[in-house]
């Protein structure tokens, strides 16, 4: 049975990050919202807009591989609270540059600032939810990516139009601040909470292995490298994060300029294709828990719902890149957006079970930099497309094949969860 202490936790545990991973993606699509108006200001080419939507990208990319060790020494709390205060001082400083220059600087200390993020609620879901009831909470709290840019268009317009957009960055970076005191004030690492042998029975379950909240060595960091389950997330990961960062940059000014929208209709309207990705985080959740009860291992129970959401994914961005149709390409890119995010809330649900507790936060940062340090490139190579072409047609082409790709890398190389290391493998590591 599950303690009404476990349950407190989980649902405090739960709300916390979906607040933070609200602001976080909040933060993430200012830019695009206030594409048009900042371009205008500063002079700005698709190509110079492209760089500067793809210089959050790189930093977040590269800062997973020592977050992800840091999250497993440290904890969470302390990990996730520096992150937020950071990327929220970022966000509050991008109101204020004056230069293409400085606005770059400013998305980088953005991207550093917002690694913790996901790996963090990996790491969080893992602590304190047993492996059988994984699946939902992940994809409530990563359904924040998804939610935040539904609400995006309207509340930021919003902010943009009574305060310009300058006053916008201003105001979300001090809410960030807020977010991150709460979050240090309330959250508490497991490692920090005395449990009963019962509550420790249902959390690990009786495969609890006796080195679960032991610290993690850099051999075994590094051992993750070594395994044929950690490349295939890696690259597949590619395949989720170029189709989701296409859409999170590039969205609200394919609207307006592909589809001749204004802001204001645009603003409204881009609402839509999130609410259908919202769907798809939250489904993702039920259908691997779903997968799982009926017998299906944990990691293909997983597997499948990315496989599936990276094919569909693809199947309905190319109609959406040829329809002269307004209405139908909602409808395509509504449905776009439910596939490609059951296949993000399944990539996080499979890390929680890929791994053993203690190393799964480095095994998420490990496939966010993957993800991220190719998805970084979907913003710029957009831009130079849209810069030759005047189009929107062949980004979304390219980022269909990419989207493929992904697919069919988690079908043919994920297979097996990462086992504990045994001391003759980590000696083998190590020499």
């Amino acid at each position: 049975m599950k303690s009404k202490k476990i349950q407190r936790i989980q649902v405090a545990a739960v709300t916390l990050l979906v607040i933070a991973g609200l602001i976080n993606y909040l933060d993430r699509s200012t830019l695009s919202i206030a594409n048009k108006a900042i371009s205008s200001e500063m002079h700005l080419s698709a190509t110079q807009m492209g760089l500067l939507l793809s210089a959050f990208s790189l930093p977040y990319a590269f800062a997973q591989l020592p977050i992800g060790v840091m999250l497993d020494r440290f904890g969470a709390r302390v990990m996730l609270g520096a992150g937020m205060l950071l990327w929220s001082l970022a966000q509050a400083g991008a109101g204020m540059v004056q230069t293409l220059n400085q606005f770059i600087m400013a998305r980088l200390a953005l991207g550093v600032g917002e690694g913790p993020q996901f790996p963090a609620g990996a790491k969080v879901l893992g602590d304190w939810f047993a492996i059988h009831e994984r699946g939902r909470p992940t994809g409530i709290f990563v359904a924040s990516s998804t939610i935040a840019p539904a609400l995006a268009p309207p509340i930021l317009t919003a902010l943009m139009l009574s305060f310009g957009w300058r006053g916008m960055f201003l105001i979300m970076g001090l809410l960030g601040i807020a977010a991150a005191l709460a979050w240090y004030a309330v959250y508490r690492d497991r490692r920090d909470v005395a449990l009963e042998p019962s509550e420790v029975d249902y959390l690990s379950g009786v495969d609890r292995a006796e080195n679960e909240d032991s610290q993690m060595t850099f051999a075994e960091w590094r051992s993750l490298f070594t395994k044929r389950t950690t490349w295939g997330m890696i690259f597949g990961w590619m395949g989720v994060i170029y189709m989701v960062f296409l859409y999170v940059t590039w969205l609200p000014a394919y609207l307006q300029q592909e589809r001749g929208l204004s802001i204001s209709q645009s603003g409204w309207i881009l609402m839509i294709p999130f609410v259908g990705g919202t769907l798809g985080q939250l489904s993702s959740g039920v259908f691997a828990d779903w997968l799982l009860a009926r017998g299906m291992k944990p990691v293909t129970s997983r597997k499948w719902p990315i496989c599936l959401g990276l094919v569909g994914a693809a199947a309905f961005t190319v109609p959406a890149a040829f329809t002269p149709n307004l209405t139908l390409a909602i409808v395509y890119l509504t449905l776009a957006m439910y596939f490609v995010n059951l296949a993000s809330g399944g990539g996080w649900a499979l890390v929680s079970v890929s791994a053993p507790r203690r190393l799964i936060a480095s095994l998420g940062s490990i496939q966010n930099f993957g993800g991220y340090f190719g998805g970084s490139a979907a913003p710029l190579i957009t831009g130079m497309v849209v810069d030759r072409t005047g189009s929107f047609v062949n980004a979304l082409l390219i980022s269909a094949a990419v989207s493929l790709a992904g697919a069919l890398i988690y079908l043919f190389v994920v297979k097996d969860p990462i086992t504990d290391p045994t001391p003759e493998g980590m000696a083998n590591v190590a020499a």
